[in-house]
């Protein structure tokens, strides 16, 4: 019989997401919760959500959760892994916190978070801290006993996370025509976040010139291309665009964005481009909208063959690296040596989040962290 798996000290992994709308009524509330304190008018939230409505009012992240959900416990139980998951949402069903407030009644103790973004950033890393210390709080003022919470590493850069992608790059190019399939460029694609942003991203010590944002994305670019290389002998030229651009017109973004891109490569004689959603766990709506939908659109009036790969989701390589990566963290967490697995030129991120890590622009408590009020 297989030897169990051990995750002491943790006793719960928190599966922690966006959240998303599951019907047209959800909508409108739904960008309420993402765009609260901004004062955005309800009009003009009515006019972002077209996107939702064109789906029927319903974003897949929810149901591509449940599915990276159900991969996680069938490999956590195949392996011998007895480690409960659960699951939570920063701006939608399952809230965050009333997660936290069952995992509390159910006796967790020291809890594990897996979030969905694999890249440092403010927006997939410390807003995320920030809240779980949000729940915290609640909690605390619930006059509940408050568990210990860490948070997972990045995973940009481990072989679980990067061979689902490999192989959707590798399946998009099998798909072009023969005769464009060579030339084809690959564009690895990945959420526009203001330039400011990105330059503080990452640690302290790391910052200036994008970040570890922009780093992490462009090793993760590489990996994928460098190993399309190695499998069919063919070197594609690549480069890391941007997608999803909000806010206010005069705030400097990451460039190029991916319509504009496509037009540049046109323009210079390119045959055909394969859309890589690195920077996305799942095709969700902005993969959906903004790269099937707005991208290949682009692409058809220009008259370029273009195929989008796919994401991870809830592919089994995935769930493993979870797996590897829970295990790590815990042998670190008891003292045990452990060699972290990660591909590329920057190694394994670091397991504390350290002071000064993707700041906000006003400072808020972030748990998991060097600077988290809930040691």
């Amino acid at each position: 019989m297989r030897d169990a798996l051990d995750a002491t000290p943790y006793d719960a992994l928190l599966l922690l997401s966006f959240g998303g709308p599951e019907g047209p009524d959800d909508v409108v509330p739904f960008l309420e919760n993402v765009t609260r304190g901004r004062g955005i008018p309800k009009e003009r939230l009515k006019e972002v959500g077209q996107h939702y409505f064109l789906f029927g009012g319903v974003s897949p992240i929810n149901d591509q959760n449940r599915a990276l959900l159900d991969a996680l416990r069938k490999d956590f139980a195949d392996h011998g892994l007895d480690l409960p998951v659960y699951w939570g949402n920063r701006n939608w069903a399952p809230y965050l916190t009333d997660t936290l407030r069952e995992m509390v009644a159910d006796g967790r103790r020291r809890i594990l978070v897996l979030a969905t973004s694999a890249y440092a950033s403010y927006s997939g890393c410390r807003q995320y801290r920030e809240n779980l210390a949000d729940a915290l709080a609640a909690l605390e003022a619930e006059g509940l006993d408050l568990p210990k919470i860490d948070k997972l590493r990045h995973y940009f850069n481990h072989p679980g996370f990067l061979e689902p992608m490999i192989e959707g790059v590798l399946r998009s190019l099998a798909d072009l025509p023969d005769d464009v399939r060579d030339g084809a460029h690959i564009a690895f694609s990945t959420h526009s976040i203001p330039t400011a942003s990105a330059d503080t991203s990452g640690p302290v010590e790391q910052q200036g010139d994008g970040g570890a944002y922009v780093r992490q994305h462009l090793d993760t670019a590489r990996l994928v291309a460098d190993a399309v290389r190695e499998r069919t002998g063919v070197d594609h030229p690549w480069q890391l665009v941007y997608q999803s651009r909000s806010g206010a017109p005069h705030i400097p973004w990451l460039e190029p964005d991916i319509c504009d891109h496509l037009e540049e490569r046109h323009a210079a004689g390119v045959p055909a481009v394969v859309m890589a959603p690195i920077g996305f766990v799942s095709d969700h709506m902005e993969v959906l909208y903004d790269l099937d939908t707005e991208a290949t659109a682009k692409a058809g009036d220009l008259g370029l063959p273009v195929r989008r790969s796919a994401t991870v989701g809830a592919d089994p390589r995935f769930a493993a690296a979870i797996r590897e990566l829970v295990l790590e963290r815990a042998a670190t967490e008891s003292g045990r040596e452990v060699t972290p697995c990660a591909l590329g030129a920057l190694g394994a991120s670091h397991d504390l989040c350290p002071v000064g890590c993707c700041p906000a622009r006003a400072p808020r408590p972030a748990a998991a962290g060097a600077d988290s009020p809930y040691a």
